[in-house]
């Protein structure tokens, strides 16, 4: 690693940084906004970049970039989480040291960055993947409903694809050569997810210090999708529903209305008609989005399609993780037999352990059952004292177990074991030290 991007406002905070960085032999590039970045982001010429979180959001999106450090200025869990799972490779805090920066830049730096797949389908980069009636069902209403502009409300249990069918929709329709804005309106607290949909104006509100471009402009003339919509707090509901109306957008602080030309996809796994009925959503605004609603069906409702879904996604993961490894007809069996209570999403992360955790080119049914072991280990039935009660101890307490078992299952190999677990390398460390685990 050689250059750091350092983007934000010219401030006490970021020169220290700027000085800290130089200390250790580091070139540093700076810039106060992303268009002024972009010629160093699109000419690769630097490593790492670190960012206040909603400049770090938008480098985070883009495709090619360097790995992404969020700079916080408050200890916010939630905040950290929601960085990390929009695809921030780490997170420091102010005030900030030099161990902690250095080991934030290691870490970013050293991220493996795999390019997509090749494979392509009708619908979208990644197909949908099934040919059981359900999904060939499924697949006829969004030919039909993707020549409209219509807004659609997609419904559906956690991880069966609710995202992939409104990509799908995009990609048939005749906005498929623009673009396709995906946010999740359950990740941002209130204040931002305005400023993320609708857009700001400088000095708007604290820390407002430029003009932002909202979702909403960024999908003008393609589509914009809301996923969790139904935890999308009220008083934004009122504003959705008037940016429906008048297919114009009002940014934070600003009195002007910008026209737009967006299509709407929304996807909740909630009953929002009952959220109606209890006053937790707008019966107006369910109305506008429920014009034509798509229904993703459970895994356990077409089993016929588990084999096709597991070859499919151990293609995908060998190719991404370079290896050359294959399901036996056994293990696709055992597959095709479970329930699998978190859907596709549940399938996809346990074929991707098994290519990870292979150790030669065939996954047996021995892996299957180590690898299922720890996935049910992972649901909250670990035993846990009947008269403890402190949430805090039989955390911990499952804590231990569960790496315990992942220990076991990858006979000490602490690196698959953090895989196995779906928490970092340095995390797991962390813990070892923590809970005294050799």
């Amino acid at each position: 690693m050689h250059r750091v991007l350092l983007l934000g406002p010219d401030d006490e905070a970021r020169r220290a940084l700027h000085l800290l960085i130089d200390r250790r032999g580091l070139a540093v590039v700076a810039a106060t906004e992303l268009a002024t970045a972009q010629k160093h982001l699109a000419d690769a010429d630097c490593d790492v970049v670190m960012a206040p979180p909603e400049l770090a959001l938008e480098v985070a999106r883009a495709l090619g970039r360097p790995p992404v450090v969020a700079i916080l200025r408050t200890r916010d869990a939630a905040m950290s989480r929601t960085l990390l799972e929009a695809g921030i490779d780490d997170v420091v805090l102010e005030p900030l040291d030099e161990i902690a920066v250095s080991i934030a830049l290691h870490h970013a730096a050293s991220v493996k960055r795999v390019p997509p797949l090749p494979d392509r389908s009708e619908l979208s980069d990644t197909p949908i993947v099934g040919s059981g009636p359900a999904m060939e069902k499924l697949r006829a209403t969004i030919r039909t409903v993707a020549a409209t502009k219509t807004t659609v409300l997609i419904t559906g249990e956690t991880g069966t694809g609710k995202e992939l069918v409104a990509r799908a929709v995009h990609a048939s329709s005749p906005r498929a050569a623009q673009k396709f804005v995906a946010i999740n309106c359950a990740a941002l607290p209130e204040p931002l997810l305005e400023s993320e949909l609708f857009g700001h104006v400088r000095g708007a509100f604290t820390d407002a210090s430029r003009d932002k471009t909202g979702l909403f402009v960024e999908a003008n003339h393609g589509t914009i999708f809301l996923d969790e919509i139904g935890e999308m707090p009220l008083a934004l509901q009122t504003k959705l529903l008037r940016v429906l109306q008048q297919s114009a957008v009002r940014r934070v602080g600003d009195n002007a209305e910008l026209p737009i030309d967006v299509r709407v996809i929304a996807a909740t796994l909630r009953d929002l008609e009952a959220d109606v009925e209890a006053g937790r959503f707008r019966e107006d605004l369910f109305y506008r989005l429920n014009v034509v609603p798509l229904q993703v069906p459970p895994l356990r409702e077409r089993p016929e399609d588990i084999a096709q879904l597991a070859r499919y996604f151990t293609k995908r993961y060998a190719h991404r993780h370079q290896r050359e490894v294959v399901l036996t007809d056994e293990v696709v069996g055992a597959l095709s037999g479970q329930t699998w209570p978190g859907n596709v999403r549940d399938l996809e992360n346990t074929i991707e352990r098994l290519v990870v955790l292979a150790e030669g080119p065939v996954i047996d049914t021995a892996l299957l059952e180590a690898v299922t072991t720890v996935r049910r280990a992972q649901t909250p039935t670990s035993p846990v004292d009947e008269n403890e009660l402190s949430i805090k101890k039989a955390t911990r307490s499952l804590e231990q177990d569960l790496i315990r078992r992942a220990l076991g299952v990858t006979l000490g190999n602490r690196t698959n074991a953090a895989k196995l677990l779906e928490i970092s390398h340095r995390a797991l460390l962390y813990k070892l030290k923590e809970y005294g685990i050799s």
